[in-house]
């Protein structure tokens, strides 16, 4: 019989060894690890600011929207009256821009019987030379633009239908309105944010893209333009300390009467779907529009935010 005593005896000094080459490979390996990072540190870059510090001090102020020349289109109803509406009461001068000079005027007598300031101005965004003339009268009162809201659109007076029978005309009508105005618009502003170093440009979308809502094909496809509009202008402006986003709204509910107008049913069924169950109302908007339109917002761009009660989340 083998003795097996020295046998384990033999087996402790190997595993002994083994632990010593294992804890001296260990240390070459932390050794080589700390030079490579002394070396990465030594021809980094430095940081101009510590992670902890962005470089622009946050402050109260960076969330006002107070003395900010914000053009608000098609604000003489709907969604563009209570926005023009609340950001005059936010101490913002609101410019009421809309197709309808006589409803941008009742816009600003609501803002000034408020107490705000605000100008009226008629424009057509689908035609150039009506939007740089808006422009003009901007400047000329007030002498910047800090915020546009390209709100304008044509919807209400949309009649529902199959794609086939779509007519070219109210086609290319849509589009020139919903899309072409909001190039436009951007295009207008745009020099003037420019020399200032500052600027908020927020379009307005519509939550059926998402939905791929029917017989609506001529406005579901312009705000799906506009989409992809704010990603490409973020890209082109972010340089210039402008930044472009987007709201895609839910069903807002508005006193805008429309040629289909959609039943209680239609609306209850709607708002079920949502993580907040309720109708959506214009001051729903405020709160998400306020916010990019200020300093605070001025490292996101590029961006499209659904404002719809947590519909497309629950969907």
């Amino acid at each position: 019989m083998i003795d097996d005593i020295p046998y384990r005896g033999i087996l402790s000094i190997g595993v002994r060894r083994a632990n010593w080459q294992i804890l001296l490979t260990r240390g070459r390996l932390q050794r080589h690890h700390k030079a490579r990072r002394e070396e990465s540190t030594m021809t980094m870059t430095p940081l101009t600011h510590t992670p902890q510090d962005s470089g622009v001090p946050a402050s109260a102020r960076d969330f006002s929207v107070e003395g900010r020349v914000v053009i608000i289109t098609g604000a003489g109803q709907g969604i563009g009256r209570e926005l023009a509406r609340q950001f005059a009461a936010a101490g913002a001068l609101a410019v009421v821009a809309d197709l309808n000079l006589g409803k941008a005027d009742t816009v600003v007598k609501e803002i000034q019987d408020a107490g705000g300031d605000a100008l009226a101005v008629r424009v057509d965004v689908a035609d150039e030379s009506s939007v740089a003339a808006m422009v003009d009268a901007v400047i000329e009162k007030w002498g910047r633009v800090d915020v546009l809201i390209n709100n304008a659109a044509i919807f209400a007076t949309i009649e529902k239908g199959p794609f086939e029978e779509i007519p070219l005309a109210q086609w290319e009508q849509v589009l020139r309105v919903n899309v072409t105005g909001t190039y436009l618009c951007v295009r207008a502003v745009a020099p003037h944010m420019r020399a200032a170093g500052f600027g908020r440009i927020i379009n307005v979308s519509s939550d059926t893209v998402t939905r791929g809502t029917v017989n609506y094909l001529h406005y579901v496809t312009s705000k799906a333009a506009v989409i992809g509009m704010t990603n490409s202008l973020a890209r082109e402006l972010g340089h210039d300390g402008i930044t472009v986003n987007c709201i895609r709204p839910g069903m807002v509910a508005t006193e805008v009467e429309r040629t289909v107008n959609p039943t209680i049913e239609g609306r209850e069924r709607a708002a079920s779907q949502q993580c907040i169950p309720r109708g959506m109302v214009p001051t729903d908007l405020v709160g998400v529009m306020f916010f990019l339109a200020t300093p605070a917002s001025a490292f996101i761009t590029g961006q499209t935010i659904a404002c719809d009660g947590g519909y497309t989340h629950s969907s």
